[in-house]
């Protein structure tokens, strides 16, 4: 028999992204078959006034509504295992999670972090205003700050370390010097010391981190391909393939509509960016990381997400995962299915406790990755691929060089504007053929004509 849960009321927990949660944010622990659902959309106001009984109102068990399906031992052991075997090494230490690693405190490493304070300040700057009443909005910020511990900003950015040294750079002599210029010049300096002293990456805590499978373009990374996991282990990460297929089996069985949306996603996608079988591009590997109140972001809004936990000897305890808004938490242990809607619900774990120092608390997360849908077949992007490889490879290359001439160190092969350029659509003519470029590049017609036509 399986139980369902349809929650009476959404709380607004804004306050808890970022932070840790336990058990006083919840009231029922699942541990056993269930359907949990959002409260219902009943027409009647006020949900607090709603005369229905919501566990049995049948506008609360749609598959739009879904908080999580649970279903216990839903994987054999085998299966498990060759999964643990499969992608436990996939996560290595990181400091990209952004707001599910937790609070930040101290330092990064040996980096100090970009204050609260730090922060308002810059931003006032970027953009200053003149004050009606005569009141410096600098001491404004100082008095607002005063007397209390400074806390890194919410933006994740520290300091850059080479940079600050050198230039003996003082965040407070910096306010004085600035204080004095005119309001446009304010902005200006402001961005160029963002530029040269603050790092333009952002970072989190340190946690144990991965992702397996096939990712999407990025501005660095211009072309769709395997994870350097995936690609430097693929025989290893092969392994996880019965296990990643029947829980595709548990999707389809258990939350049809979402699975079909998510299917129908797949299918406009180079199969051999999928899991074999699934309708998954992309599964993020946590080792006993105990993730902070989040939404997930990046995957399919209309599939979802699905939670699984894999260990070598399942010797810890806690790692419950919370959903705060609703007052629920699951305790999913190795083996057990959890499909829940990661990027509408905000989550989190409990306290990892590990009962041994050999034991590991891996999770997964598994999912379709919607930026996925805007790539073109495998040999497109692997052209991509070798377009930028050619461009960084080739010292004489402009893009090596400065506007001034002098050597651009450390060129990546990507640049502004490349991929509308007749630089691409030769390369890419060259390697794939006239009607490959201009199904993916139509514009490369027109220029053709243009050139022709003087």
């Amino acid at each position: 028999m399986v139980k369902v849960i349809v929650a009476k009321q959404k709380y607004d927990c804004t306050h808890l992204q970022g932070q840790f949660v336990d058990e006083n944010h919840y009231d029922i622990l699942v541990e056993e078959d269930c359907d949990v659902y959002a409260p219902p959309d009943c027409d009647l106001g006020d949900q607090a006034d709603c005369s229905q009984d919501c566990e049995s109102c049948d506008k609360g068990t749609d598959e739009k509504k879904i908080i999580f399906k649970f279903r216990k031992n839903y994987f054999s052991k085998e299966m498990q295992e060759q999964a643990y075997l499969g992608l436990r090494e996939a996560a290595t230490e990181t400091q990209n999670r952004g707001m599910a690693a937790g609070p930040r405190e101290g330092k990064l490493g040996n980096r100090e972090w970009v204050t609260d304070y730090e922060f308002d300040v810059i931003q006032y700057f970027s953009n200053p205003k003149s004050n009606l009443f005569g009141a410096d909005p600098i001491e404004e910020i100082k008095q607002k700050h005063e007397n209390k511990k400074p806390e890194p900003s919410n933006k994740n950015n520290v300091w850059s370390i080479q940079a600050v040294k050198k230039d003996e750079f003082d965040f407070e002599r910096w306010i004085v010097n600035t204080k004095h210029l005119s309001q446009e010049d304010q902005k200006i300096e402001t961005r160029r010391m963002v530029q040269k002293y603050i790092c333009q990456t952002t970072y989190a805590n340190g946690v144990m981190s991965g992702i397996a499978g096939w990712y999407d373009r990025y501005p660095r990374i211009p072309y769709g391909r395997a994870t350097s996991y995936t690609a430097n282990n693929f025989d290893k990460f092969k392994m996880s393939y019965p296990f990643l297929q029947h829980l595709a089996k548990g999707f389809k069985e258990l939350l049809p509509w979402r699975y079909e949306n998510q299917m129908r996603a797949a299918r406009k996608l180079d199969s051999r960016f999928l899991v074999p079988g699934t309708p998954f591009t992309t599964i993020t590997v946590n080792k006993t990381f105990r993730t902070a109140a989040h939404y997930d972001a990046g995957d399919l809004n209309e599939g979802l997400s699905n939670l699984l936990v894999l260990s070598n000897n399942g010797n810890y305890t806690g790692g419950y995962l919370i959903a705060p808004e609703y007052r629920v938490a699951v305790n999913i242990r190795p083996g057990d299915l959890l499909l829940i809607n990661n990027h509408e619900v905000m989550h989190g774990n409990t306290p990892i406790v590990l009962g041994d120092e050999e034991a590991e608390r891996v999770s997964l997360v598994c999912y379709f990755r919607e930026n996925m849908l805007q790539l073109g077949s495998k040999e497109y992007e692997d052209c991509r691929y070798d377009f930028v490889e050619s461009r960084r490879l080739n010292k004489d290359h402009p893009g090596h060089k400065h506007e001034d001439g002098t050597d651009r160190h450390l060129w990546n092969g990507v640049s502004a504007g490349m991929w509308d350029s007749d630089e691409w659509y030769e390369f890419c003519e060259s390697k794939l053929g006239r009607a490959e470029l201009l199904k993916y590049h139509p514009d490369a017609e027109k220029n053709s004509l243009e050139e022709f036509f003087g």
